[in-house]
């Protein structure tokens, strides 16, 4: 397929990344916004995401003229060959998706569409959707594509450019493969269906890592109350083709813009057609429990909350990001403070003032009095630190690593001691 004219309307995550890599492809991208401030800071190549590789491409895109940024979507779309919607779909009222961004932008635009211009779904979006942006634009000259996207933050760019699969969907099979060929400098297999299909793979596919991580949290649970270590459990399990080795690191809990919303999604569409999806809805009830098992093992190291002081180590949902959204470290600091902890928290992605505890800009710091040290988020240059130096900075001796990211024979080293997930607290020897 030869260059196409898209417009990609939201400049988030998805939008950003879409519209920079589809230009990357030799498509004419446009990408829209309703921020006049962020459109020109995009326009002259200042990407405030952070994401490897991104600022590159855009400033890439720009060089070539291929790329470009503007307010407003209605003459933006008026010459469009394909227009992307990449606008937030946050979890609303009862835990369905909220369109009325995606309804806004269809309202804005469906007069002004050429005819045959694709109107193409890249937020995630619940089943019927399509459908019922078929119906909003009373344009049967606009087919209407569901093309999902399968991008992981942190890694967005590589994902985009290096996909697993594609996923295209359309009632009208002509549209959805015409779709596919935007991608088709991509080395990826294609999966072209309905758009009921194409919608459900998404919730499918997240859904399903949600329950795997909330597996391995259980997991890791269980290896503790028996003697067992998760290291070798996910080890042996890893070997398994039909498992494999990914979502296997039990952590504080899984967040982002993602899987809480997609999960409480499904659930409730599941539920708007009778059936009770039972599964789905113990992982989520299993992610919260994980969060109130990691404050408990807190304070269990300190004796009580109240009045300890807690050094935290991440902030964001996941290393690579500064996404705060649904971060399972929030959840934690959050409740530490309930119970009346004093919270210094530093994240190298992450500054500013947060609610319920001391933002600070130096990994030390968080160390400096505390009765324990906690690892949230599993940036790599924690394993870096100075152990020597962390253990004369703090009160306690207490290392509370709840993404198992730390070396333990460092740690103790050091005269702390290690308490990670499923596994084995480990002490420093006395003298």
């Amino acid at each position: 397929m030869g260059s196409a004219r898209i417009v990609v309307i939201g400049t988030g995550y998805v939008g950003l990344t879409t519209g920079a890599c589809l230009a990357s492809l030799g498509h004419q991208v446009t990408c829209v916004d309703v921020d006049a401030v962020k459109v020109a800071r995009l326009a002259a190549g200042r990407v405030d995401i952070l994401e490897p590789g991104l600022e590159e491409l855009v400033a890439r895109g720009l060089a070539a003229g291929r790329l470009t940024f503007v307010v407003g979507s209605r003459q933006a779309v008026a010459d469009a060959e394909a227009v992307f919607l990449c606008v937030p779909t946050p979890m609303g009222a009862g835990g369905g998706a909220d369109l009325r961004a995606v309804e806004a932008v269809i309202d804005e635009i469906a007069g002004s569409l050429p005819p045959g211009c694709a109107v193409i779904t890249k937020s995630t979006v619940p089943v019927g959707t399509a459908q019922r942006i078929r119906a909003l634009l009373g344009r049967p000259d606009v087919p209407v594509v569901a093309n999902p996207e399968f991008l992981r933050e942190g890694t967005a760019v590589a994902d985009f450019l290096n996909p697993d699969r594609i996923v295209v969907g359309a009632d009208d099979e002509a549209a959805a493969q015409w779709v596919a060929g935007l991608y088709a400098d991509l080395a990826a297999p294609s999966v072209v269906t309905d758009a009921a299909s194409a919608e459900l793979v998404k919730y499918a596919a997240n859904c399903f890592l949600a329950m795997k991580l909330s597996y391995v949290n259980a997991i890791a649970e269980l290896c503790e109350r028996l003697g067992a270590d998760i290291e070798s459990v996910t080890e042996g399990m890893g070997y398994d083709r039909r498992i494999g080795r990914s979502f296997l690191k039990p952590g504080p809990g899984w967040g982002g813009s993602c899987l809480p919303k997609d999960t409480h999604a499904l659930v409730q569409v599941a539920e708007s057609v009778g059936f009770d999806f039972s599964l789905l809805s113990a992982a989520i009830q299993e992610n919260i429990a994980q969060r109130d098992r990691i404050v408990a093992k807190i304070a269990g190291t300190v004796g009580t909350l109240a009045g300890a002081r807690i050094g935290v180590l991440g902030l964001a949902f996941k290393a690579g990001t500064s996404d705060l959204r649904d971060s399972p470290a929030l959840s934690v600091t959050a409740m530490l403070a309930a119970h009346g902890a004093e919270v210094t928290a530093y994240d190298p992605a992450v500054g500013g003032e947060l609610p319920g505890m001391r933002v600070v800009d130096d990994p030390y710091q968080t160390a400096k009095g505390a009765d324990a040290l906690v690892v949230l988020t599993e940036w790599d240059e924690f394993r870096r630190l100075d152990w020597n130096y962390v253990a004369e900075l703090m009160h306690g001796d207490s290392v509370v690593d709840t993404r198992n990211l730390l070396d333990p024979r460092s740690v103790l080293a050091a005269g702390l001691s290690w308490l990670g997930l499923g596994r084995p607290r480990a002490r420093a020897l006395a003298g």
